[in-house]
């Protein structure tokens, strides 16, 4: 992983802000978001992080349906973020920052859900990534994984497109859970290839983690 790589990606969404929202692929996108939330369970007054958080539309949709939710947006581009935040219909209860989801600069288990729509296949170290949802999500929190997925056993690289891409299969996805703590309890087709994977933090990781910290 580069900084020329994020350079790129930045450079690439900043280009389509100021049209993403009237472009096929929002349109797409959206009835994706109106699917998801068929499955979204959350508790009272959740805080929840969308990652690749782009124009906000999931997480304003999220806030509308859930009054008492707040929510925090992540992106990489600086020029996405400005326009979820001239759309913020919610604000203060939706904030949007700029970020990595490798790094995130969140406390530990600070988050009841987290969300990745159509952004996961981006991420070039996919394993860094699901470590830091493991590391702010509370225990019993969910993770709700949506992007496009393949039916064979291995990950789909795509190297011709724009910056590459990566496709998991429903095993795959599971794996990389299962490698930082996270348990799958369901996968859901939500249109076309766009498959749903929802992982949950089961407090054995939590104890662990304690432990971990206790002793260093």
């Amino acid at each position: 992983m580069t900084e020329n790589f994020f350079l790129h990606k930045k450079q690439l969404f900043d280009c389509w802000a100021s049209t993403y929202d009237w472009l096929f692929p929002s349109v797409f996108y959206q009835a994706i978001h109106k699917r998801l939330l068929e499955y979204v369970d959350l508790p009272p007054r959740a805080n929840v992080l969308d990652l690749g958080c782009g124009t906000g539309r999931l997480l304003n949709r999220l806030a509308k349906t859930f009054p008492d939710l707040h929510g925090m947006g992540v992106d990489l581009s600086s020029q996405m973020l400005q326009v979820a935040r001239r759309n913020n219909c919610y604000h203060p209860r939706l904030i949007f920052v700029e970020g990595k989801a490798e790094s995130l600069f969140f406390a530990q288990e600070q988050f009841d859900a987290v969300f990745s729509t159509i952004s996961f296949l981006h991420y070039p170290e996919p394993k860094q990534v699901f470590a830091e949802v493991t590391r702010v999500l509370k225990v019993g929190g969910k993770f709700y994984l949506v992007d496009f997925s393949v039916p064979h056993q291995e990950e789909l690289q795509i190297k011709h497109i724009v910056g590459g891409i990566r496709l998991y299969s429903p095993n795959q996805r599971q794996f990389l859970g299962s490698c930082c703590g996270l348990k799958c309890v369901a996968h859901h087709n939500l249109l076309g290839p766009v498959l749903l994977t929802i992982f949950t933090k089961p407090l054995t990781i939590h104890l662990l983690h304690k432990h971990h910290r206790n002793n260093m």
